[in-house]
């Protein structure tokens, strides 16, 4: 098959860093290769970020906050500019979803579902500052009290690459909302459609300085350790894998540093006996196969109760072996090219390490007719034991576990048995077991006979190792500010005096 490198329209020639409003090279000079998912070429140089061009993207940001405009507007401004770059980015979702198909190997498709996200995730926090009401408390004839919310400061916001454009979007739009600034660093495989956002916020009217982006590394002394490290940044919002999550843990610890972390996932979908089947299926092969299966919530433990295990595991393959592989581009793809040739190398390990492991009866290999490129196809194994690596441990890709459980207790076993807690998934009519197993399974959050469908209100956030803190609706309002308390006194003063003559 003829595999497509033309670049979408409206690529720059070089990806930048944006400090105080202007695009900038990095200090020192120093750029890196960005790669085509589809051919593992190189496509454009960005500018690789270091611990100078942090600070100065701080100095800006701290200015910004301490002497601008943004942090003192009342809600209703802040809002109409977030409806603005709302807008902005509808109108230009296509644009979008096309550099973050060709920079990712997204599926065009389901990239332009991001972009819509996107422009969602501003207006949600748009209407929710405006609508916020903050607590006050009274006690009659003696005192009042109400809590007053304030901005912090300077946001630090580190972001994945499975969906960058709408995941950037979920941490910027509450963070500027609630009157902050913000440092954001992209993620180094997947920097092209964050390059967007300059011109979008310029467009909106965002103050100058208020936004700022940093491209590059997370190692130590490139950007996203430096924006981590750094004493002026007092809070730290990051998405990513867990080992990363525990560095960055460690490394603000000194400064006491607020943090936000959605880290990885292994997440179990466990279908009994009396669930609708079809149904099941098809949304457990959503579940895992969308977005390439670079899905923190990705259901990748699939657990079947023994009656119906059989005919479960026949239905998955065959389905699973229709699930379209194709260019990125191509509107009628479901799965394309995982994200860079690294990730692809650490996938297809797992491959192997399933083969030894389970039994294959979908997939397992490179999708005939792609020769190069990062493709691998849907890959299913059934017959998974719960201390098998593919069962443990987070594969990020198209690759499902499925194993067979003969009790409720079982079925609770099997899944809290990983060291991860993201999202559960449990498909039954029963709805006494519903309610009595999504309490119990040790997962952030939990769908019942439903895909993974986001209410924006709703917490967003694991335990275990799939992360620290919640956002989404008030917890992220919460997270990106100060809440002080005020007291006031109404009536005469019941202190007791001490060192009276």
């Amino acid at each position: 098959m003829t595999q497509s490198i033309t670049p979408p329209a409206g690529m720059p020639e070089k990806i930048r860093h944006y400090i105080n409003g202007e695009f900038v090279d990095s200090i020192d000079g120093e750029e890196f290769d960005v790669l085509n998912p589809v051919t593992n070429e190189p496509y454009i140089k960005a500018a690789s970020g270091k611990k100078a061009d942090i600070e100065a993207a701080v100095a800006a940001a701290k200015k910004a906050f301490d002497k601008g405009p943004w942090p003192k507007m009342l809600p209703r401004e802040r809002a109409r500019i977030l409806n603005k770059i709302a807008d902005i980015v509808e109108s230009r979702k296509d644009e979008l979803a096309a550099m973050e198909s060709f920079d990712s190997g997204l599926p065009i498709t389901q990239a332009k579902g991001q972009a819509a996200r996107a422009a969602e995730n501003f207006r949600f926090f748009a209407d929710l500052i405006v609508a916020q009401v903050d607590d006050a408390f009274k006690v009659p004839g003696r005192q009042a009290n109400y809590v007053n919310r304030k901005p912090i400061g300077v946001a630090g916001l580190i972001t994945p690459w499975n969906t960058p454009f709408m995941l950037e979007s979920w941490k910027l739009g509450p963070a500027i909302a609630t009157g902050n600034t913000v440092v954001l660093k992209p993620a180094e495989f997947t920097p092209l459609s964050a390059s967007l956002w300059p011109g979008i916020f310029e467009e909106a009217g965002l103050p100058t300085g208020v936004f700022n982006m940093v491209n590059g590394f997370g190692e130590e002394g490139f950007a996203g350790d430096s924006l981590v490290k750094h004493p002026d940044v007092p809070l730290i919002s990051f998405t990513g894998e867990s080992s990363t999550g525990q560095t960055i843990f460690a490394n603000a610890a000194p400064w006491l540093k607020g943090l936000s972390m959605e880290l990885g996932g292994k997440s179990p979908a466990v279908v009994f006996a009396d669930a609708d089947l079809d149904a099941a299926v098809n949304a457990t092969i959503f579940g895992v196969f969308s977005l390439n299966g670079e899905r923190c919530t990705a259901g990748s433990r699939i657990l079947v109760e023994e009656s119906i295990y059989d005919e479960f595991v026949e239905r998955y393959a065959a389905q699973a072996k229709r699930v379209k592989v194709g260019l990125p581009s191509d509107p009628a793809t479901e799965v394309a090219a995982l994200v860079h040739p690294e990730h692809y190398e650490k996938v297809m390990s797992y491959v192997e390490i399933g083969k030894s492991e389970a039994r294959l009866v979908a997939g397992g290999g490179r999708p005939e007719g792609f020769e190069t490129g990062n493709f691998v196809q849907p890959t299913v194994f059934a017959d998974v034991k719960p201390d098998a690596r593919i069962f443990q441990e987070e594969i990020f890709g198209p690759v499902v576990a499925i194993t067979p459980f003969s009790s409720d207790e079982e079925a609770l076993e099997l899944a809290n048995n990983t060291k991860y807690g993201l999202a559960a998934y449990i498909w039954t009519s029963d709805l006494k077991r519903a309610h009595n197993f999504s309490q119990a399974v040790e997962s952030g959050m939990v769908w019942l006979n439903s895909n993974n469908v986001r209410d924006l209100r709703t917490p967003f956030g694991g335990v275990k190792a799939s992360g620290l803190g919640h956002e989404g609706g008030y917890r992220s309002i919460d997270f990106y500010t100060e809440q002080q308390s005020v007291h006031i006194n109404l009536g005469e003063v019941h202190n007791p005096v001490f060192g009276k003559q």
